[in-house]
């Protein structure tokens, strides 16, 4: 098969390898369309050290074509690959938190995944795709489980104020996925007039830039209070200060943005006196790909608009590339 292989760092190179060979309990998929994210980027540059050669993609939709068919999924079945392995035998397993598998992997990163034409994953992993989702908008969908789980574990509720602070491709999902678990107000925050355009034709009650807009936007929508929970998406600690600059007092924050940072200046004081709950998460559990696949086949999350670009999986290095070259892009889907 053909397949796009991480050879050194900043490194792609199309070869030919072998097929992958399905073992007992996985079964053997055509990749169709794959999502191109900040993750693969930063394998690609060395930042996260992987074996090599590699081939990279944990964002996979497919359609199985052999391996070990049985009744969860059968031949010919569209699927969302969930790339998180695990032993299913662990202490964290046993519990199904599946994502902090102490002998874990992540398809992509520490295996092969789904930049070729072919990948090989378990058929538990494999979750089937309705008709009615576009299958070249679902790599996205692995994308909403992430966004979904670290909702779910804020326990974000009805009548509730939520504020995105960073509207890339994962703040377009979470203004989207607040709504859907009820919020009554949804603030999205960005710099970018066009993803602020974007965030409100997606369900953003109001969308303002950071700052002195930001605050004035929170304040005036709560009564002078803060939000009951701000979803910080950038990743860069100064975003962190001012989500708490934003919650109310006993509020949450979730730093759902992942900081390169190893040190920075940070108010821990305003943790200990507006009596903050931080709540972190990671991945996804198997339980996130049925719910999140349910809110876009009901309508609840619109998927197409975040795709901004489309390309033959073969220019697989032009689309790290563009990942970097900034320009309000979002998604990008490769077509195998």
């Amino acid at each position: 098969m053909k397949a796009s292989v991480l050879e050194g760092p900043g490194r792609i190179a199309l070869r030919t390898i072998a097929d992958p060979a399905p073992r007992e309990g996985e079964v053997l998929v055509r990749v169709t369309h794959t999502g191109v994210c900040g993750t693969d980027v930063k394998i690609f540059d060395g930042s996260i050290p992987v074996r090599l050669p590699l081939v990279m993609g944990h964002e996979t939709v497919g359609e199985v074509v052999g391996g070990d068919i049985g009744s969860r999924v059968g031949r010919g079945t569209r699927v969302l690959i969930d790339p998180t392995l695990c032993c299913g035998r662990c202490f964290y397993c046993e519990k199904a938190q599946t994502y902090l598998c102490l002998d874990g992997a992540l398809m992509g990163r520490d295996v092969d995944g789904g930049f070729a034409e072919l990948v090989a994953a378990p058929a538990k992993n494999c979750h089937a795709l309705p008709e009615a989702i576009d299958p070249a908008a679902a790599p996205l969908i692995q994308v909403l489980t992430t966004v979904h789980h670290a909702q779910t574990l804020a326990r974000i509720g009805t009548g509730e104020t939520v504020v995105i602070l960073g509207l890339g491709v994962t703040g377009q999902l979470h203004v989207q996925s607040a709504k859907a678990l009820g919020a009554i107000r949804v603030i999205a925050v960005s710099r970018n007039a066009a993803k602020r355009r974007l965030a409100e034709a997606l369900g953003a009650d109001v969308a303002v830039d950071h700052g002195a807009d930001a605050r004035r936007a929170v304040l005036d929508a709560t009564r002078g209070l803060g939000a009951d929970v701000v979803i910080e998406a950038v990743g860069r600690v100064p975003m962190l200060e001012e989500a708490i600059d934003l919650v109310r007092p006993a509020g949450r924050i979730v730093p759902y943005g992942i900081y390169a940072e190893r040190e920075a200046r940070f108010p821990f004081y305003q943790l200990y006196f507006k009596e903050l709950a931080i709540v972190a998460s990671r991945a996804a559990p198997a339980r996130d790909f049925p719910a999140s696949i349910a809110l876009v086949r009901e309508g609840a999350v619109r998927l197409d608009p975040l795709v901004s670009d489309r390309m033959p999986f073969t220019d697989l290095a032009r689309a790290l590339a563009n990942m970097t070259g900034g320009g309000g892009r979002l998604k990008i889907i490769l077509e195998h």
